[in-house]
């Protein structure tokens, strides 16, 4: 299978703000195996914004040496032999905040979904991604996409690569706890929560927490027997069995 690391929010050097998810985003590229790797940029789910394609070319190419190059869906409407020579000629995937169920709605029309299945399965290139661009990996996120127009959080489908619920922002937006809580009591199963400026690095079936910053953390979230539980992901070099954080 395939190689994700999945970032629950940070900055990366964007005009007024400091570069925090670093130390991920190297391991990023460690991941790729290359020196110079050719990293792909998706901006789906900010609308293809070209200002936020600038600032990752100034974050991972100037400052990271990566070769970048960008898939604008909605500007360009690119074939589906386009899409598949950018993603499968890139050593990594990187997806970028935004509307997460307007970014996979639009996957799914240009078949983006079932390539980057195709990819996970070969195990090149690395999947990787902040917010939107972590949620879409999972079955299921904890997402914004509705907020402006019913203040809720909703529960938004993902590629499904990993059978668990993914939420962002857990120490930066108060509305996620509260929402988590709940919205797992409705649908059961298991939710990993990351703060900003944490991650999780799958490699096949095993995983470990990634950190920018040591009091960024990640937590297991389910309910059984009617009772809550909110368990921190100890963080630990060596890889732990991702069937672990599958079993309540």
């Amino acid at each position: 299978m395939g190689k994700i690391v999945a970032i629950g929010g940070g900055e990366i050097g964007r005009a007024g703000y400091s570069v925090e998810t670093i130390k991920i985003d190297k391991e990023i590229i460690r991941l790729s195996g290359k020196k110079r790797p050719k990293m792909l940029f998706l901006p789906t789910a900010s609308k293809d914004s070209k200002a936020y394609f600038n600032d990752i070319k100034k974050h991972f190419g100037r400052r990271l040496g990566c070769k970048v190059d960008v898939l604008y869906l909605i500007k360009e409407k690119p074939s589906k032999k386009s899409i598949e020579r950018k993603i499968f000629g890139s050593d990594i995937v990187y997806v970028g905040g935004g509307n997460t169920m307007k970014m996979i709605r639009i996957w799914k029309k240009y078949g983006v979904d079932k390539i980057l299945k195709t990819a996970y399965e070969k195990g090149s290139p690395v999947l990787s991604g902040v917010s939107a661009g972590a949620i879409c990996w999972f079955r299921y996120g904890n997402s914004d996409s509705k907020l402006k127009e019913t203040g809720k959080l909703i529960r938004v489908k993902g590629l499904g690569f990993i059978n668990i619920l993914y939420c962002p922002h857990y120490n930066k937006e108060k509305i996620r706890k509260p929402s988590l809580k709940k919205m797992m009591k409705k649908n059961h199963g298991i939710a990993l929560a990351f703060h900003n400026c944490a991650a999780i690095e799958i490699i096949d079936s095993n995983y470990r927490i990634l950190s920018s910053k040591d009091r960024a953390n990640a937590y297991k979230v389910y309910w059984k027997n009617n009772k809550f539980y909110h368990e921190k992901i100890e963080k630990k070099k060596e890889f732990m069995p991702l069937s672990y954080l599958l079993k309540r």
